[in-house]
């Protein structure tokens, strides 16, 4: 038989106010849910007491400034239960009125089903697909500890933060959390500490049907410090424990906190019923009553508990104060460091950091796209000392290696480079994390086609709006011959369908040099950009000049009509296909046949643009020919059916050296240029 939670006996005073407080969290979210008539209250429920200690005893936060640099970051990784964390928001003094937890899932509300980075003030991280959360903390702590190696000094430490994790059974299935634990661990973040709410219970059931390994083992394999702690209401138990982890410099913290789902539900405690959906009426008002708490009014928050939790107002502006008097001791000892930290921080540019960034001449063969990345970085790297990012395990092959910096590893946090390992999937969640935190401007590198390994995070980073980089390589089935798995097909059209994520495609060493400027001056969402591994024609400046301010608009006429008119045809593309275009627009010009080359490197760019601006680079009622190495589908927008024509790759690559592969799926100027006479011949006869 099923042992429910009973009333507890009071001890002393503290101790009758602590379970106060924590039942003050249990019911303002079970009554939120309740309200909504949807939600999750097990873990609000069962986690209460775990996360009433850590904001009441340990975490560092000012809620009259939730932005402060140097406050602790909590992540709720398990953002279900995000009712918990929006109670302890309202309590502690953000701006998060009780109308708003009122209004729990409601359109426009605060209060959304799932945290949102930028909609709730104190919530740090966007949360809810799980696993994500952990890697975004692992994120943030990697930035903690960049900072305070480049910034502190003996007497100033002005970088000296914690990043705690609240996370569930079902983030630690998932492989994301594995992977950001196992580089965590290597990098000996100390200053990383995560909760586990160890409740067992999943909404299939009992965590035995799946999930049966140690995990205590796990992570002490991963090189962590584990704890446990064996009674998740036992506040002094759970508040010793975040002790010990915090003195741990050399390992981050695993504390494993056994809880009860639903905790003081008499029907519902420890069962899945409890995860994700309301108690009910009738249970609400027993588990009330079980736990000796006020039936009505709903939302009750006692005088005494409400005054407690406004301490952390007074607690927080004093620690911002005292941080604030060691910054300006700082600012006087080392004026042109402080300037760097307080620039980084606030995400600006310094003045002329892209003056270096070079112009490619034409000729000697040519150059990848990639290779030419990796001169651009060379050159801007040491005018932003905050680029900091790496690949995941293909460094040499992305060409992203950041010259003049050692690597980040542990003991050397003052590093650039970054060595994610092959981890694709923790490498977007880190690279969010280390966006979350600020003062850094984080890269991520592989090959394009492993960017489906990363998707999850590409989109929390568009949803959330975070300035992170991603750098993907080898961009189509030009590569060649490592075959139909290794080039991408359906990623342009993917990554492209992402709101607000901004896709660049250059098409040679100058548009690549103006795609980084874009990506590091872009604030608002994350940039990707595609980038070829065989080398491209170097396109000439002095003939094309449009070329300087023409990526920005994110498409272009590269090329004007021979006869100087209105084109015949549009021929576009992007990347490597453009060069195709510009040859075939040479022959056809043969045949009497004049046609412009549009250049296409950025949907999201173009399509942000003035339609006057638009109809200049597609003239109204003149056919187009599109021509790129991907799927076709992504370009209806542009090409009418009937009208005009589509050259793309609709099937799986080949294993070939990577003109053939180009030459034999239609990627050629012979077969560019029959397309064109064939649809022109079409509107001759309609």
């Amino acid at each position: 038989m099923m042992t429910t939670a009973k009333a507890e006996p009071i001890k002393n005073e503290r101790e009758e106010l602590d379970l106060k407080c924590i039942n003050t969290l249990r019911f303002l979210a079970v009554d939120a849910v309740e309200r909504a008539n949807s939600g999750h209250p097990g873990l609000p429920m069962g986690s209460a007491a775990l996360a009433y200690t850590l904001w009441d005893r340990f975490l560092k936060f000012n809620p009259k400034d939730p932005a402060w640099p140097d406050r602790d970051r909590f992540v709720l990784s398990a953002g279900h239960g995000s009712m918990l964390l929006y109670a302890l928001l309202h309590l502690t003094g953000f701006d998060l009125p009780l109308e708003q937890l009122k209004r729990f899932r409601e359109w426009n509300s605060q209060t959304p089903g799932h945290p949102e980075y930028g909609r709730t003030p104190g919530v740090e991280a966007t949360t809810g697909p799980l696993g994500q959360g952990f890697g975004n903390a692992v994120g943030m702590a990697i930035a903690e500890a960049a900072l305070a190696a480049r910034f502190n000094r003996p007497d100033h430490k002005i970088v000296d933060h914690y990043t705690y994790v609240l996370a569930s059974d079902g983030d630690l299935m998932e492989g994301i959390s594995s992977e950001a634990a196992s580089l965590a661990g290597h990098l000996q973040l100390g200053k990383l500490i995560v909760l586990y709410a160890d409740n067992q219970i999943t909404i299939e059931g009992s965590t035995k049907l799946a999930f049966s390994e140690d995990r205590m083992a796990r992570f002490r394999a991963y090189g962590w410090q584990v704890l446990h702690v064996e009674d998740g209401n036992d506040v002094e138990a759970i508040s010793s424990a975040i002790d010990d982890a915090r003195q741990q410099t050399e390992k981050p913290t695993f504390i494993d906190v056994h809880t009860h789902i639903g905790y003081g539900s008499p029907a519902k405690q420890d069962t899945a019923e409890a995860h994700g959906e309301p108690l009910g009426h009738d249970e609400v008002l027993r588990t009330k009553e079980r736990l000796d708490w006020p039936v009505e009014p709903e939302f009750y928050i006692p005088a005494e508990v409400e005054a407690h939790f406004r301490e952390s107002v007074e607690r927080g502006g004093k620690a911002q104060a005292a941080w604030q008097e060691d910054v300006e001791r700082y600012i006087e000892q080392f004026p042109e460091l402080a300037a760097q930290y307080h620039r980084t921080v606030e995400g600006k540019l310094p003045d002329g950091w892209s003056d270096d960034i070079p112009v490619f001449e034409p000729g000697q063969g040519g150059m990848s796209t990639r290779v030419a990345s990796g001169k651009i970085i060379e050159k801007f790297v040491e005018r932003l000392p905050e680029f900091m990012g790496g690949a995941a395990d293909l460094t040499p092959s992305t060409h992203t290696h950041i010259p003049g910096s050692p690597d980040f590893e542990a003991g050397s946090y003052e590093g650039r480079n970054m060595h994610f390992g092959i981890r694709e999937h923790a490498m977007g969640a880190i690279l969010n994390g280390m966006a979350l935190h600020g003062g850094l401007i984080p890269f991520g590198a592989t090959f394009f086609v492993f960017s489906d390994y990363m998707r999850p995070p590409m989109r929390l980073a568009a949803m959330s709006g975070l300035p992170v980089i991603y750098v993907f390589t080898h961009d189509s089935i030009g590569l060649g011959q490592d075959g139909p798995t290794h080039q991408p097909v359906e990623q342009l059209l993917g990554l492209r369908s992402v709101p607000g994520l901004t896709v660049i495609r250059p098409a040679d060493a100058n548009e690549t040099a103006l795609a980084w400027k874009v990506a590091l001056e872009h604030r608002e969402g994350p940039v990707a950009l595609i980038l070829t591994r065989q080398k491209l024609p170097i396109l000439d400046l002095e003939k094309y000049e449009v070329l300087r301010a023409g990526l920005r608009f994110g498409a272009y006429v590269l090329a004007e009509s021979p006869h100087g008119g209105t084109p015949q045809i549009v021929l576009v593309a992007s990347g490597s296909e453009v060069h195709l275009a510009l040859e075939a627009r040479e022959e056809l010009a043969q045949e009497q046949i004049f046609a412009s080359v549009v250049s296409f490197p950025s949907w999201r760019l173009f399509q942000s643009q003035p339609t006057d601006y638009q109809r200049k680079v597609f003239p109204p009622g003149v056919p187009i020919v599109a021509i790129e190495a991907g799927l076709s589908l992504g370009w209806v927008p542009y090409v009418v059916q009937g009208v005009s024509a589509m050259i793309g790759v609709d099937q799986f690559g080949a294993s070939a050296p990577g003109d053939i592969v180009m030459r034999k799926y239609g990627l050629n100027v012979g077969n560019i240029c029959r397309q064109v006479e064939k649809l022109l011949d079409r509107e001759k006869t309609t």
